[in-house]
């Protein structure tokens, strides 16, 4: 009672002096009301829901009054870390819980729904986007089958008229194509990540479309260790005609037979057979056989899908995928535009689809027209048709505003968002010009038994090459008479060997996956990030994905005792499945049966029988203790990897160095743009993002960067597996 008079006694005060604002007393023994949330809701009003704070700004800038722009903050439900969370007995059941950290989230969610007039749920238009859809029309009462949900593909104000023109239900398809994924990864992850515990070391994990991945990496590698080179010459002659006209023919064929391997690898299989075809040159007039020349033409490349976006971004800006994911979501979301607002850039970037709308073709054809003249222009638009099994639902990744181009919003954007956004453009635009012009000229000798040849290529019309690079070098090759005798200026002989497979790049490896049909757009980006944290793999001095010692010992129990999950068909049948469930209703419990049979047979056999492996050493980070000058190395704890001095075991220094390993995200610090944002552990433990320049930079954010979804997890916090969008 004396603590709540002297509370009030301040407040008095206070008042008095105008030091802090009125309000009235609460009664003592009462539960302080805690106070209402940053703009409160307003009745009759339009909640709409969205999953992410920027696209919540942005669309609030859109509609303006009479709406009530609230963000979820990604999934408020999901299965717990702690336990599977699934009842194998009972159909498989998943349960589902309030997502940590997200109550004061859900209690405003519900005050404002309370009000409201209508709730609609605007979150991204894929699987994840609609289980967090049915989620929220769970937890906030709404009917998941009456008029509540919105989709937009593009978050412009005509693109967000049109998805507000169109309200639907939650399609529960997709739900049940969501739900039977996310149920498969964590019987998966939970089931085998422990496995691995106990048979090779802790911290480890396994799951159905990132060891898939693991095992295309792992066998790719184990062609390159078994391959054996082969050693072969390759001879050109330097040739002359009259008027200086000169030639670099190479010897292709012997006899009237070709020399020519699979297109490259020549075999003149060593220098004496290559000392022989240089006699035989020498010996005899070199006589020009034929030369042609074709005009061919190249047709322009179709607009970016997802796959397709990281595989360039890769390529042409050294993006790593989850970089690509996060940039495009910046762009697709808004960024403030002087005189428009905050406006979004791009179109959904979570699409298999190259559909573009008329709407959008024509006015690239404008811009065509007006930029580059009707040279450039083809009679009507381009139709670019996707392979595979891929969705209608979405356009291709388009910009949305053609006339917004990169120099014009390029001050207004970070680098990485402006290099992107660049990248989007061209090839968009790009899409809708005629086919450039490819001239492509041969010219054929012989010389005795020899043959050679010289072929080139050069470009008469650029067409869409005006905006995109069209990767080929121009070799103009000067036009020869048949039967014309051409002066041997020199010969040359040179030792070459046949090379292995390459290595894949992460543009090479989501390339595979997609041939294979493993995987889905959304999952990329996560797969190469969680192979690349588990340090399954790591990228060799060509930034070419090379698989540790661990990834193989890995990888090799995984095939030993589950082929199943590392099997690529079996993988990409899964993926059909899942498709099955959203396109034509199959049970998704029956998918989740049939797959739970095999698998729990095989978890207890290798729980039996499998022996356990030994880990690879620990492994040297190229760095000296700074106490004791022994190596230091990387360490596995109960709370995952660190660094530590390798003079620990050592009976006389005991070293207990330890320091903790910073975790890369990919992501470019949106603050400074020059450094790279890592994850970092605050004093009591709670994880935070900061940037790796600290303290130049002090940029810091408690969200991973980009998160709008959230994610699940494995034992202990260890992410499993590659669920849709998790990259954001």
């Amino acid at each position: 009672m004396l603590k709540d008079e002297g509370s009030r006694v301040k407040r008095a005060r206070a008042k008095k002096t105008g030091t802090a604002p009125s309000r009235k007393p609460v009664k003592a023994g009462t539960k302080t009301a805690k106070r209402a949330p940053r703009g409160a809701p307003e009745p009759g009003r339009t909640l709409v829901i969205v999953e992410s704070p920027s696209k919540a700004r942005t669309l609030g800038k859109i509609l303006g009054k009479g709406y009530d722009i609230q963000s979820s903050v990604g999934h408020i439900r999901d299965l717990p870390k702690s336990r599977l969370a699934i009842d194998v007995d009972n159909g498989f059941e998943p349960e589902y819980i309030l997502v940590r950290g997200k109550g004061a989230v859900v209690r405003n969610l519900k005050e404002r729904a309370s009000v409201s007039g209508r709730v609609l749920i605007a979150s991204d238009p894929d699987r994840e986007g609609e289980a967090i859809a049915w989620h929220l029309s769970e937890t906030l009462g709404v009917d998941p089958g009456s008029p509540c949900r919105v989709r937009m593909y593009e978050i412009t104000p005509k693109g967000v008229k049109e998805a507000f023109e169109q309200v639907s239900t939650v399609d529960m398809k997709k739900v049940e194509a969501q739900q039977a994924r996310r149920v498969l990864d964590r019987l998966v992850g939970y089931k085998l990540s422990p496995l691995l515990w106990d048979k090779i070391k802790r911290g480890l994990s396994a799951g159905r479309v990132q060891s898939a991945a693991l095992k295309m990496i792992c066998d790719r590698q184990g062609l390159i260790d078994s391959f054996v080179p082969r050693e072969y010459w390759q001879v050109t002659v330097a040739a002359a005609a009259e008027g200086g006209r000169e030639y670099s023919l190479r010897v292709d064929r012997l006899d009237g037979k070709s020399l020519v391997k699979d297109g490259r690898t020549l075999l003149i299989k060593d220098e004496s057979s290559a000392a022989v075809i240089e006699e035989e040159v020498r010996s005899n007039e070199v006589r020009v056989v034929s030369f042609t020349q074709k005009e061919g033409t190249r047709k322009s490349l179709p607009p970016f899908k997802t796959s397709t976006l990281q595989q360039e971004a890769s390529r042409r800006l050294s993006f790593a995928p989850r970089r690509t994911m996060f940039t495009a979501q910046g762009l697709y979301e808004g960024v403030p535009i002087p005189g428009r607002g905050t406006t979004g850039l791009i179109t959904y970037m979570r699409t298999d689809s190259l559909r573009v709308s008329a709407e959008a073709a024509g006015q690239a054809r404008e811009y065509i027209k007006t930029a580059f003249g009707k040279g450039y222009l083809p009679p009507s638009a381009q139709v670019h048709e996707g392979k595979g099994r891929s969705q209608d639902a979405h356009e291709a990744i388009r910009p949305t505003d053609v006339t917004l181009t990169p120099d014009l919003v390029r001050e207004h954007l970070t680098p990485d968002q402006y290099r992107l956004y660049d990248l989007v453009w061209r090839r968009f635009v790009a899409s809708q010009m005629n086919p450039a012009r490819i001239a492509r000229s041969t010219v054929e000798a012989e010389s005795g038994r020899v043959g050679m040849r010289q072929s080139g290529a050069c470009v008469v019309f650029d067409g869409w090459g005006a905006l995109c690079p069209l990767d080929m070098k121009d070799e103009v090759i000067e036009p020869a008479r048949e039967g014309e005798l051409l002066e041997v200026k020199g010969i040359t002989r040179e030792q070459r060997f046949t090379k292995p497979p390459s290595r894949f790049t992460d543009a090479g490896l989501i390339k595979a996956l997609e041939e294979e049909g493993i995987g889905r757009p959304s999952t990329y980006a996560t797969i190469v990030q969680t192979l690349y944290d588990r340090k399954y793999v790591v990228r060799d001095e060509d930034k070419r994905l090379a698989p540790t010692p661990l990834g193989r010992i890995v990888d090799a129990f995984l095939e030993a005792h589950f082929p199943g999950i590392v099997d690529l068909a079996f993988t990409a049948g899964m993926e059909n499945e899942l498709d099955e469930i959203e396109d034509n209703g199959r049970l998704w419990r029956d998918v989740v049966r049939d797959f739970w049979t095999g698998f729990s047979a095989a978890l207890e056999k290798a729980a039996a029988e499998a022996e356990k492996v030994a880990p690879p050493p620990p492994e040297p980070i190229g760095e000296d203790c700074p106490l004791c000058g022994s190596p230091l190395v990387i360490k596995s704890g109960r709370f995952g990897d660190f660094i530590g001095c390798s003079g620990f075991s050592d009976p006389e220094k005991k070293c207990r160095y330890t320091r903790p390993i910073l975790k890369t995200t990919g992501v470019a610090c949106p603050k400074c743009g020059e450094g790279e944002v890592v994850r970092r552990k605050g004093k009591k433990g709670k994880p935070f993002y900061g940037c790796s320049r600290y303290p130049e930079c002090d940029y810091v954010s408690f969200t991973p960067p980009g998160e709008g979804r959230g994610s699940g997890g494995g034992p202990s916090g260890v992410a499993t597996d590659d669920e849709e969008g998790s990259d954001r």
